[in-house]
């Protein structure tokens, strides 16, 4: 039986000492209510449903499954209720404006309460976590009319919604796709086509379910170019938001998944579905990024909640399992053998767990801030810069987390040994849940192919530049020892990260250059490239854990031994993670020719 304790420790630790949340908060006038005091109460309650309510579901979920009949799908025992008890205590409404019936609270607190919550029951959380992108994307590009309509419902949960882009035939290249939209006339528009892999596409948790659509117009553009973006609601809404006829969107089936099965991924069918334009004719695509983006952090976040909860099982099981004895001699004398933790490989995989989770938890909280100021910064320049940093870091996050992910899981599933591979322990549905994470909202191929080809070469580089700058200034400044007391410390971390993030830069200069010459060195170091900067990303954000740890062990803090963890794991992983680029270097630089040089019909079996 899986067991999950929300790390509210070390969530208050990145809030108060690292990141300086409150100092951020008090920046911005809309968010002053979100004190400490305020902001510890609800991250407990949030604890006690996602340990309480959303835990217990988590594997019955996933042996049940979702069930499909005719068109209509229900979710498994006790999904509804604790949906009802999510809507019953406003955490749909939690971070969204105060127009619409939210609390107004800062983006960045619904991150940390939707860690918690997915991290209890990925599957579930996945109900109410698509109807985040659906609200950004009507907040950033609906009409006020559209907003009144549709933001209302979304926000209190009586309503939820979905992202559909992708069709039987153009998977990742949506420039393929061939839904219709026709315009009637009058403001609205038949949209008619398939759409595959709608996660929460039906279900019965809520009344309706609100579409977000790719389609075509008549006569529109080939393309990319020629995609407009619709809302098409699974029932007639009037103007008053009152329920109406059927509006002929049907689910069609639902798939047969590896993992999440309790979360339906629905095949879609819109028959002249009534839907509204959102944003501009043939800009669909544009706008959907908004979704897109804030579905890529959250894909992200998986990463990091598969980590948090194989380590904390992982870290049970192994102070409990008997095996074997220590090889520097018994550990437990009065036992038939020692506990597993004990053995130098066992630990290298719970420490590799442990870094991952806490370092993956702060890249997003990081992140989180900068979302914060995108959506509610005080001035253009502010809310361009944290922009620019975001779509920067956001394809890094995506792809690097959600690898790590699987890994954790992996390591797991290896720590538990046979036990690990059997239904009733729930490692193996960890390793069968995250493993989609890598795939959807762009594979980490897709993600890549983003960050060095759109990020770093069509951008001169300019991203990464500004990105090294801010870390180059924290190592001048944790290397200097009139600012820093601490500095013989953190030396074996700022010299490292300063030389990994020089070397970032070098590198990316030098596959600039030679792809000029071979376009296919960007897609041979696309993906080696990416983990290289994820880790050196990472690495940036243990120093500043170690240096937070340092600065409060200079106090009469209490728990020490949580602080002294922070940078003993730091140590970890500038050891044992870090040096990971070296080989990542190498394969990166090399030349594509062997990829390549062997003709198609060589390639068989």
């Amino acid at each position: 039986m899986l067991s999950y304790k929300a790390p509210l420790m070390d969530i208050k630790f990145l809030f108060e000492d690292v990141f300086d949340y409150y100092g951020h908060y008090q920046k911005n006038p809309d968010f002053e209510e979100a004190t400490p005091d305020l902001v510890d109460a609800i991250f407990q309650e949030c604890a006690k449903f996602s340990e309480n309510e959303l835990l217990p579901l988590n594997q019955s979920g996933d042996q049940e499954g979702c069930t499909f009949d005719n068109g209509k799908v229900t979710t498994p025992k006790g999904f509804k209720e604790a949906y009802d008890q999510y809507v019953a205590g406003g955490w749909q409404s939690l971070s969204h404006p105060v127009d619409y019936g939210g609390q107004g609270l800062p983006p960045s607190m619904g991150m940390a309460k939707q860690e918690m919550m997915a991290t209890a029951n990925w599957s579930w959380a996945m109900y109410p976590g698509l109807s985040h992108g659906a609200m950004n994307t009507v907040h950033t590009h609906g009409s006020k009319e559209q907003k009144e309509l549709y933001l209302t419902r979304l926000t209190e949960g009586t309503w939820t919604g979905t992202m559909c882009l992708t069709e039987p035939q153009c998977g990742t290249d949506l420039g393929q796709v061939k839904t219709k939209a026709v315009p009637n006339g009058d403001g609205t528009y038949n949209v008619t086509g398939t759409k595959i892999f709608i996660s929460a596409g039906e279900h019965d948790l809520t009344e309706n379910i609100i579409h977000i659509v790719l389609a075509r117009l008549p006569d529109a553009p080939a393309g990319t170019r020629g995609i407009s973006l619709f809302i098409v609601p699974k029932v007639q809404v009037d103007q008053q938001g009152n329920l109406g006829e059927s509006n002929n969107v049907t689910c069609g089936s639902i798939e047969h998944k590896m993992g999440i099965k309790a979360s339906a991924t629905a095949v879609l069918n819109f028959d002249n579905s009534k839907g509204v334009l959102i944003g501009p004719e043939n800009k669909g695509l544009e706008c959907m990024f908004t979704f897109m983006n804030t579905a890529r952090v959250g894909t992200a976040l998986q990463g990091l909640c598969a980590s948090e909860l194989a380590y904390q099982n992982s870290l049970a099981y192994a102070k409990e399992r008997l095996s074997m004895r220590s090889l520097t001699g018994k550990k437990n004398p009065e036992l038939v053998a020692d506990p597993i933790i004990v053995h130098p490989d066992v630990r290298k995989m719970l420490m590799t767990q442990k870094a991952i989770a806490e370092g993956g938890r702060a890249m997003i909280y990081y992140t989180s801030q900068l979302v914060d100021i995108v959506e509610q910064g005080q001035t253009e320049e502010e809310r361009k810069i944290a922009d620019d940093r975001l779509g920067f870091i956001t394809p890094i996050l995506k792809a690097f987390m959600t690898e790590l992910g699987c890994e954790s899981a992996s390591h797991g599933m290896q720590i538990f040994g046979g036990h690990g591979y059997i239904q009733e322990w729930g490692m193996e549905q960890i390793v069968r849940d995250v493993r989609i994470s890598t795939l959807y909202e762009g594979t980490t191929g897709i993600q890549a192919l983003d960050l060095l080809g759109r990020k770093i070469l069509l951008n001169r580089g300019k991203s990464l530049k500004n990105f090294a700058k801010e870390i180059l200034v924290f190592c001048k400044d944790k290397s200097m020892v009139s600012s820093n007391p601490h500095k013989r410390g953190m030396n074996k971390f700022i010299w490292p990260l300063s030389k990994a993030v020089a070397n970032w830069q070098q590198y990316s200069l030098r596959i600039a250059l030679k792809a000029k010459k071979n376009r296919d060195v960007v897609g041979s170091a696309s993906v080696d490239y990416l983990m290289y900067s994820g880790y050196v990303v990472m690495a940036y954000f243990w120093a500043q854990m170690a240096q937070a740890a340092y600065e409060k062990l200079a106090t009469d803090v209490e728990n020490r031994d949580f602080y002294r963890a922070k940078i003993k794991t730091a140590e970890f992983y500038f050891e044992m993670m870090l040096p990971r680029t070296k080989s990542l270097a190498a394969t990166m630089m090399a030349d594509p020719k062997s990829l390549m040089q062997l003709d198609q019909e060589l390639l068989s079996f």
